[in-house]
């Protein structure tokens, strides 16, 4: 229950994010929610962080802000699709990154089944043959998938050289730098400080109480229930777009989603079972109790 409602607040966040792209852009939505995010986590961190950076090598350092840059890069690209494509959709598009880690780590050729699985689940999602789906959407997707899959095989190269929050502070800090150019002059230019305020409620919705909670299952259940669950992420995304913002997706949309959901399910369990397939490498906060194995969007 706990990572269903992790899922469920994370993706709350990101729909209600949408709301505020036509006053300050989708970069500059997601420059000032990591900025406030990394602004509250550095203030609960900070007295432990410092110490921690001044003994970390240089060199496993400058891998964290690389890291960090890569969950900025994911973050941006999310927002930029989600402002011309549906939110699930979106998150559809993302969750091919992961997954296509996933299967390869798996090391089973028949695994690649899972991949096809998910590609004509979008393929049902885009439904191209209609052009109804921006293909300026997709690609923001597409690469925000890449991003993501970047972040979680940097993760795994250095999660265990700094602890859940302080890796999570390190790579939000170094998002929210990243994504400056692109997103503050959009605000800079014309502060609306309601707007201001209200993405910062965000920032705590989106990364802040989803880490919390899924550290906390993270406790309690293993990993192979973990990644079942997380499979279930686009269809969680579905959900909060028709809910919260009106995105009501068609028949074969849903049944896009539910193919993805369930190469998800299948690709996770599959990694598990692969010889030392035992990390998780599909989530956004927490994947493993050292770092964050993906980035909040």
């Amino acid at each position: 229950m706990l990572i269903l409602a992790a899922m469920t607040v994370l993706h709350t966040g990101s729909a209600l994010a949408t709301r505020f792209f036509d006053d300050v852009g989708a970069a500059g939505t997601t420059w000032l929610r990591v900025s406030f995010a990394a602004l509250l986590l550095l203030a609960l961190t900070g007295r432990s962080l410092w110490p921690v950076l001044r003994s970390t090598p240089r060199a496993d350092l400058s891998a964290a802000l690389l890291l960090g840059a890569a969950s900025g890069g994911m973050m941006l690209l999310f927002s930029e699709s989600a402002a011309r494509i549906p939110l699930g959709t979106a998150t559809a598009l993302e969750f091919l990154g992961p997954l296509a880690v996933a299967v390869a780590a798996s090391r089973r050729p028949r695994e690649l089944a899972w991949l096809a699985l998910a590609a004509a689940g979008v393929l049902l999602l885009t439904s191209p043959w209609t052009g109804g789906v921006g293909l300026a959407g997709v690609l923001f997707g597409l690469a925000a998938g890449v991003c993501w899959a970047l972040y979680v095989i940097g993760t795994q190269h250095i999660g265990s050289r700094f602890s859940a929050q302080h890796g999570l502070a390190v790579s939000l800090t170094a998002a929210a730098l990243f994504t400056a150019p692109f997103g503050a002059p959009q605000v800079v230019a014309a502060p609306r400080w309601g707007v201001i305020a209200a993405v910062a409620g965000i920032a705590v919705l989106m990364p802040l109480v989803p880490y919390l909670l899924e550290m906390k299952a993270l406790q309690r259940i293993g990993s192979t229930a973990y990644g079942t669950l997380v499979g279930m992420e686009p269809a969680v995304s579905l959900l909060a777009g028709m809910v919260l913002i009106s995105q009501i997706p068609t028949a074969v949309q849903a049944a896009g989603t539910a193919l993805v959901v369930v190469a998800g399910i299948g690709a996770a369990r599959a990694e598990r079972r692969a010889p030392g397939g035992s990390r998780e490498v599909t989530r956004r906060s927490s994947s493993t109790p050292s770092c964050p194995a993906e980035p909040s969007r």
